[in-house]
């Protein structure tokens, strides 16, 4: 299986496993707990924060660990919706959100809360202008992706954040699809929040990480004792607390490198040789994560086009329902035509994807270009 879906979940890194495995055979203590156990595994908690907090440039107390990226989204949206009921209902998004971001808005709209969603350019782009045009007395919170998970752009967060400073209103952003991919510095964005998830860097699935700035206190999820300094009650996971930590470190490293940003652009290159204009990339050319290609073939459907390339693994950018195809909501929400849209495919190199695998996906496409 020649695996190109490395932005729905990457495998787990072996060096991230083996610093598991001390923790499900022998380390089981509470963290919690005053013994020997108990402090041995606070202490491997407190070292796992701040191997997260390195990655993004914060201190260790303004790490969350969660459950993964919908669980931080989920607090951040809902708690600083109820924290901040009394000042304001109104929350802002754009229209390409996780559904991670819009579901949570949808179930906040039914409780009587304002929700706008900010439209994009032909590249996916939200303009920061627009936010500023949205706000209002009653705006408590804006939230805004740092890149986009179908097609890699990158957002202007920096500059929206400048807005929101302005205009003191509460930022955040979901970096899910960034880290360890581009770098994200948290002082340098000034965000108020920041989503990580676990799976999207070489760690398992089910844990995650959430930033919040020092001085902000928001309504937890959780409810329950005083685990996560009060902010997420439940026993911590030591298990996976400590592989997201070392998945972040193993991510310092990887950041230095340009392997797969060399690797994403001969593809690409190999698909306009091969293809010209019947291709169209979806998505901005420069400004976006780069292991990210999301190609649409002209003339084809993208469920074809994977059906096509047997053992290989990668994603569509549309769906089926009972015999007719529909393009995603966020190449929708870009402009893309239904006839562009339909031949969507996504695919997205990792750590682990070689020349030799790009060549066989390539020479696989033979049949598509006849």
């Amino acid at each position: 299986m020649i695996y190109l879906d490395y932005n729905a979940t990457t495998p787990i890194d072996k060096e991230v496993a083996d610093a598991m495995l001390p923790y499900l055979y022998g380390n089981y203590g509470n963290p919690s707990s005053s013994h020997e156990l108990g402090v041995s595994a606070k202490s491997a908690v407190d070292n796992a924060r701040k191997q997260v907090a390195i990655l993004l440039n914060c201190s260790p107390e303004e790490i969350l660990f969660t459950s993964g990226g919908s669980e931080s989204n989920n607090t951040v949206i809902k708690g600083v919706a109820f924290t901040y009921k009394n000042r304001g209902n109104h929350i802002i998004t754009s229209q390409v959100e996780h559904p991670a971001i819009i579901n949570p808005c949808k179930y906040l709209e039914k409780l009587g809360y304002e929700v706008s969603y900010l439209p994009v350019d032909e590249y996916g782009i939200v303009n920061p202008s627009d936010v500023e045009k949205l706000i209002t007395e009653k705006t408590i919170l804006v939230t805004i992706m740092h890149s986009n998970n179908e097609t890699g752009t990158l957002q202007l967060i920096e500059e929206i954040s400048k807005v929101c400073k302005k205009h003191n209103v509460l930022f955040h952003t979901d970096a899910s699809q960034s880290i360890g991919k581009v770098q994200v510095d948290v002082k340098n964005l000034n965000v108020d929040f920041l989503t990580v998830a676990g799976h999207k860097l070489y760690a398992p699935k089910g844990i995650g990480a959430l930033f919040i700035r020092n001085g902000i206190n928001i309504e937890p999820l959780i409810h329950g004792a005083g685990h996560e300094s009060g902010k997420r009650a439940g026993t911590e996971n030591i298990i996976l607390d400590v592989a997201l930590g070392k998945a972040c470190e193993i991510a310092m490293e990887a950041l230095k490198g340009s392997e797969i940003k060399q690797l994403t652009e001969y593809f690409y290159n190999k698909l306009k040789e091969k293809f010209g204009d019947k291709i169209h990339l979806n998505g901005h050319p420069e400004k976006k994560l780069p292991n990210t290609l999301n190609i649409s073939f002209i003339g084809h459907n993208g469920h074809e086009v994977l059906n096509s390339l047997n053992e290989v693994a990668a994603s569509t950018g549309s769906a089926c329902h009972s015999g007719m195809t529909t393009i995603s909501p966020v190449l929708k929400a870009m402009g893309v035509s239904d006839e562009v849209g339909r031949g969507a495919v996504r695919f997205t190199l990792g750590r682990y994807t070689t020349k030799e695998e790009i060549d066989k996906v390539i020479k696989k496409l033979n049949n598509l270009s006849n």
